[in-house]
């Protein structure tokens, strides 16, 4: 979450009339993530969040994450539900963006994660996998594999200023995915971007799921992949095989990996980490002076995707060999 886009009082206030909610008292700006611009809408009934939808955001998308959240919600997952406005419809205009309004979260994202999160996500993360597997629509992963090797070709002539070793690496790893790459893999509605700030806890229970914008039709086990990228390594770098484990049991106990899905793990962990590592390299070498967010550190990934490169199986993630 940020703020990109400002509103005015007399904005807000015409926009929110559209909807049942009650009368805006006030409206704070909410500083983190970098797609969209957010705000904390508090109204004479309720606390709400006002998304309005960045460039980066296709417009012709929005159906999509508007419709699976009100699909997951409805099955029992605890994600940001989408207000209808008088006219039944969620989306509307405003600023010049298309806009939002939806139900409040209670609970904190985890600065410290413990082996307790990653216990709390998996099953989490197999309920909204589940939950997901009737969902009508479909939308392919943009930062899919195939968008891999463009995306490194447009910062490979600056990215041995990041870090020498940066250019052969991905380009190795590159090289694996092309020949190795799984297929046939269990598919379905994933999240792709279940970072710690995109999860709700209180006192190290989950509490929800929120931010739904990288959302697509892809293999459930690279969701998983991205996951343990995201909450299984320590600050000092090492992967913490405990907090790996307790993720992917919490997970199997109610959607049990198929022996396929073991196996590529090594695999399916590596491309996650060069999917964010390349998304970083790009913000980082094209980041303007002055910007409001400040782009993460490429190089966090570079050493994930090293580690996985390394892999030999599904023990480096605590499962049997």
């Amino acid at each position: 979450m940020a703020v990109y886009t400002e509103v005015t009082d007399e904005d807000v206030q015409a926009f929110a009339s559209r909807f049942d909610i009650g009368t805006v008292i006030s409206l704070k700006g909410i500083a983190e993530g970098v797609e969209n611009s957010n705000y904390l809408m508090v109204t004479d009934r309720d606390q709400f969040i006002l998304t309005l939808y960045e460039k980066r955001v296709h417009r012709t998308d929005l159906p999509f994450f508007i419709g699976l959240m009100r699909h997951l919600a409805d099955r029992g997952v605890n994600c940001p539900l989408p207000v209808a406005a008088s006219d039944g419809e969620a989306l509307h205009e405003l600023a010049g963006r298309p806009a939002a309004v939806f139900t409040f979260l209670e609970g904190m994202w985890p600065r410290r994660i413990t082996v307790r999160h990653c216990a709390e996500l998996g099953p989490a993360m197999a309920r909204m996998h589940l939950a997901g597997s009737d969902f009508a629509m479909t939308r392919a992963n943009a930062l899919g594999p195939s968008a891999w090797r463009p995306l490194y070709n447009l910062s490979a002539d600056r990215a041995h200023l990041v870090d020498p070793a940066l250019p052969e690496l991905v380009s190795t790893a590159l090289d694996r995915f092309d020949a190795q790459w799984p297929t046939g893999l269990p598919s379905g509605l994933i999240h792709a971007d279940l970072f710690p700030d995109n999860v709700f806890f209180r006192d190290e229970e989950l509490t929800g799921l929120i931010d739904f914008y990288f959302a697509c039709t892809d293999f459930l086990a690279y969701d998983i992949a991205v996951a343990l990228n995201a909450w299984c390594f320590e600050p000092d770098g090492a992967f913490n095989t405990t907090k790996a484990r307790a993720l992917l049991t919490g997970y199997q106990r109610l959607r049990p990996l198929a022996p396929e899905e073991m196996a590529a793990l090594p695999v399916l962990a590596a491309g996650a980490a060069a999917r964010f590592l390349l998304t970083r390299l790009y913000d980082w070498l094209n980041h303007p002076d002055g910007a409001f967010v400040k782009p993460k550190d490429p190089v966090e990934y570079l050493r994930k995707l090293r580690f996985h490169s390394k892999a030999a199986d599904p023990a480096a993630y605590g499962l049997p060999a």
